[in-house]
């Protein structure tokens, strides 16, 4: 039985599903909005959407705690001075997944998954 079953594991181990979750993450506050599959999409907005509430806290502590998870400065300076304040009177709900198309390849759904 799957009780309590918190997150998809979309095939992966625990360090390959945390390298692609970040690697997405940076892709999408690079770019604004980007293509991937739908489970992907929907692990990604949870992932996302905790970082900018950090994120928009704003002081130097949050900018820490953004940079631990993306190990990325430009997308951490990004994050917490142009996306977060942006969000700064909202309670949640900072990504918007919209489904596009089926892969010509593999037959896997498709979405873009965006800053609302």
């Amino acid at each position: 039985m799957r009780h309590r079953h918190g997150y998809r594991k979309l095939g992966r181990t625990s360090s390959h599903r945390k390298a692609l979750l970040k690697n997405l993450a940076i892709a999408l506050i690079d770019n604004g909005k980007i293509e991937t599959g739908v489970f992907k999409a929907k692990e990604l907005q949870t992932y996302i959407e905790r970082l900018v509430t950090t994120a928009r806290v704003g002081d130097f502590n949050a900018h820490r705690l953004v940079f631990a998870y993306l190990q990325n400065k430009a997308a951490t300076k990004k994050l917490v001075a142009e996306i977060a304040p942006r969000y700064k009177d909202r309670k949640g709900g900072y990504t918007r997944i919209q489904r596009t198309r089926t892969r010509r390849g593999d037959a896997s759904q498709m979405a873009f998954i965006e800053f609302v």
